[in-house]
């Protein structure tokens, strides 16, 4: 079914866009199906051995990023569910990952010695991808807070083999108060933030039908919080990536500006496979900081994905400005 955009939402989307032809090209790629792309769970198998069994049922796979190797395109035409149904996808040996979604952990890059907190995880894209990037070393903390969102989580994360993972069940700004109180710090923190979805109008057309920008504005409040509360568990030198799978400024420069300006952190450059656009640094006659040029806004007619924003930003001291 074919959902209408609401005039302001559209008015909004041609605001960020840079004219008319990249106006209608975002909205024709909104139409089109995704293409299917999984990710190689190489804490059980090799992208190379994958690719050779995937290719043995008849599938036509490219690796299309020779330095990500695990990213893998399906060509083929599959039917309906048989992506999550092969023997591959049963043992784990591969995770149902849109390529958008898999930048936020390419652009934290967590090593195999860090604490990493995942604080909303479910239902564990990211967190599988990071164990897999640790080799299953270091200490993942995933937390989310609903139970059947945990229970999809915790599955996930055993059917991929992921044993450095403690799953917490909490608030994500309740857990970083407790986890404040008991002194913990983090070498890197992931904040993937609910959001209003704008990015996934092809996996998710109804978003159109819901779109309001009250929800936008109330979410953006809820983003700041959870943000904010991560940042006095960072170690000094430590990393937060922010990331949101939408295009409003208010859940994405204008909650990073915020923490700029109260916090002592400096946003880092994100090198990434995709076709990136910089952060905004204007928006309603309200100027940001050039900083924001660093974050990157990912949209769906420059890569055929989803759309996507990030930011990364290093705490370069302690306590509020």
């Amino acid at each position: 079914m074919q959902y209408s955009p609401k005039p302001l939402f559209k008015e909004r989307i041609e605001a960020l866009l840079e004219n008319k032809q990249d106006n209608e090209k975002f909205w024709q790629f909104s139409e089109i199906p995704l293409p299917k792309t999984i990710r190689c769970n190489t804490l059980k198998i090799s992208p190379e051995e994958l690719k050779k069994r995937l290719e043995e049922k008849g599938w036509q796979v490219k690796q299309p990023f020779s330095s990500y190797p695990e990213i893998i395109l399906i060509e083929s035409n599959l039917q309906p569910g048989e992506l999550g149904k092969t023997r591959e996808h049963l043992l784990g040996y591969y995770y149902v990952q849109e390529i958008s979604s898999m930048m936020s952990m390419l652009a934290l890059q967590p090593k195999q010695e860090d604490i990493l907190l995942d604080l909303c995880a479910s239902p564990g894209s990211k967190t599988t991808q990071a164990s897999a990037l640790m080799q299953n070393k270091g200490t993942i903390i995933a937390n989310d807070k609903d139970i059947a969102r945990i229970s999809i989580l915790s599955a996930n994360l055993e059917k991929v083999g992921a044993s450095n993972v403690i799953v917490t069940r909490h608030d994500a700004v309740q857990l970083c108060e407790k986890l404040k109180k008991l002194g913990f710090k983090a070498d890197k923190i992931l904040a993937d933030v609910p959001c209003s979805g704008e990015g996934n109008l092809r996996s998710s057309p109804k978003t159109l039908l819901t779109w309001n920008l009250k929800v936008v504005q109330r979410l953006s409040r809820i983003q700041r919080k959870i943000a904010e509360s991560a940042i006095s568990l960072l170690k000094e030198g430590g990393e937060l990536l922010y990331s949101t799978c939408t295009h409003s400024p208010e859940e994405n420069e204008l909650n990073i500006q915020y923490l700029l300006e109260n916090y002592n952190l400096k946003i880092e450059k994100i090198e990434l496979p995709l076709k990136c656009r910089e952060g905004i640094t204007k928006w309603q006659n309200q100027k940001l900081s050039p900083e924001l040029k660093k974050a990157v806004r990912i949209y769906p007619q420059d890569n055929n994905t989803e759309g996507f924003f990030l930011c990364k930003m290093r705490k370069v001291g302690e306590g509020e400005k």
